[in-house]
């Protein structure tokens, strides 16, 4: 079955929107990073997201207790947590406590860790993917009772809690939504076993560069299929998610698209590896590019989850400000 032919053709879902931030000096700093998250706010973004690097950014888990309180509407939440940084147990008391804090509106996004550079620099033991993959499969298991307040017993390869009850109670029930993101097929069907929302990324090479060719719309929906295949009953209540890397705003959608096609043959951005050639249709479809006039590219984003079923939008921080007059067009639908 392809993405095309299920329910999320004949009923889908609402659009949602994310916005983002690191608190890096781009961006003013940690401390104008409230100031970022209440812009998000006003300019009708559904969720405000913090990735989870040790760089130069804020630390996702004190910062979204401060926006808990200096913020109303916004649902908060991580794009995406590394796994191997933190022990489930702790996590699940951290997350527990945001969401409270909040009136219940985190969102909590985790994943296996990839920048292998910062666990090094850590200190902290970096596996083979497999192990970061078994690791993350139980966290989640984990986090799945703890964050029902429930007592968790649970005994795995890598962790052990013993009679361990999970608190203070979320505000949301029957738990804070999790959130998986993966591009390979691997973390997709673990995502698909076990997230309510699935961040449906583009696969990269050893380096961590994004492959040109995971951002076609064939790529995209193939990805989506082995989400279908591995949720089986419960792929209808996963939200997909997708994050648009770059927004050109343009009345001449052809010309811009090679443009970017030039760009790239030139080594930009840096953090794409041009493994394909592909033609100017191929970088117009593509959900992860949004070129064209505000009008075009809310069309474009209607014909993405038309074939993908893909129906949350995330933007990167640099972006949150062109990408909002977008909104007003496609909100309620």
């Amino acid at each position: 079955m392809s993405a095309t032919d299920g329910s999320a053709a004949t009923q889908p879902r609402k659009f949602r929107f994310a916005a983002g931030g690191e608190g890096n000096a781009e961006e003013g700093g940690a401390r104008r990073f409230v100031k970022l998250a209440q812009k998000a706010e006003e300019l009708g973004y559904d969720s405000f997201m913090i990735p989870d690097h040790l760089g130069n950014q804020v630390g996702p888990i004190a910062a979204l207790g401060a926006l808990a309180v200096a913020t109303d509407k916004i649902r908060l939440g991580t794009a995406v947590l590394a796994n191997g940084f933190r022990h489930p147990a702790i996590l699940a008391k951290d997350a527990a406590t945001v969401d409270v804090l909040s009136g219940g509106r985190l969102e909590l996004g985790i994943g296996a860790g990839w920048m292998k550079e910062e666990f090094d620099k850590a200190g902290i033991a970096y596996e083979r993917p497999g192990v970061r993959i078994e690791k993350l499969e139980e966290t989640l298991q984990i986090l799945d009772v703890l964050l029902r307040g429930q007592e968790c017993n649970f005994e795995g390869k890598h962790y052990l809690i013993d009679g361990l009850k999970g608190s203070p109670r979320p505000r949301q029930g029957p738990r804070p939504p999790i959130a998986v993101g993966g591009g390979g097929p691997k973390m997709l069907a673990l995502a698909a076993k076990y997230a309510d929302i699935i961040s449906v990324a583009t696969p990269t090479n050893r380096d961590g560069r994004l492959l040109l060719s995971g951002i076609t719309m064939d790529k995209t929906v193939e990805r989506v299929d082995v989400i279908r295949r591995a949720a089986g009953d419960r792929f209808d209540d996963i939200e997909l998610n997708w994050t648009i890397t770059m927004i050109l705003v343009t009345d001449d959608r052809e010309q811009t698209a090679e443009m970017a096609l030039a760009a790239l043959d030139q080594g930009f951005p840096p953090n794409i590896e041009v493994d394909v050639k592909l033609t100017v249709d191929e970088i117009l479809e593509s959900p992860y590019l949004a070129i064209g006039s505000y009008e075009e590219i809310a069309e474009q984003i209607r014909n993405v989850r038309a074939k993908t079923g893909m129906s949350y939008v995330g933007v990167f921080p640099t972006q949150m400000e062109a990408f909002a007059p977008v909104i007003p067009l496609l909100a309620g639908e």
